[in-house]
């Protein structure tokens, strides 16, 4: 399974981005699909994650009501759209793919590359 993360770069606090997250090789319906974080010197942590039933969605609490997945079960990729950006949601963001669970990243199996995402104030 290999995915490709793509849609970081830099925007001012307040701006907007929407990560994309491509799948392909195994079977992507069946996912756990999630999206993490990691900031210079500090542990990955988690940001948000979808089940293969799309109603089935977590989220950190400190990008609640501020961030938003989702996915497309018919070109195999998933989406956060982040809005109202803060300077401490600066990191490499990065998707990843599990059946086991829905927030632990040791639990994810297959990681994509990551994007870098930049907020200034």
């Amino acid at each position: 399974v290999q995915l490709q993360a793509c849609g970081g770069g830099s925007v001012q606090t307040g701006g907007s981005l929407r990560l994309s997250c491509t799948v392909s090789g195994g079977t992507f319906s069946r996912h756990i699909m999630g999206w993490f974080r990691q900031d210079s010197g500090k542990e990955r942590e988690f940001v948000a994650s979808i089940g293969w039933i799309a109603s089935n969605t977590y989220y950190a609490n400190f990008v609640k009501g501020r961030f938003t997945i989702s996915r497309d079960n018919t070109d195999d990729s998933i989406y956060l759209q982040m809005d109202s950006l803060k300077p401490g949601d600066t990191a490499i963001y990065y998707c990843a793919a599990g059946v086991r669970h829905y927030m632990d990243p040791e639990k994810f199996d297959f990681w994509g590359q990551g994007t870098q995402v930049t907020v200034s104030s």
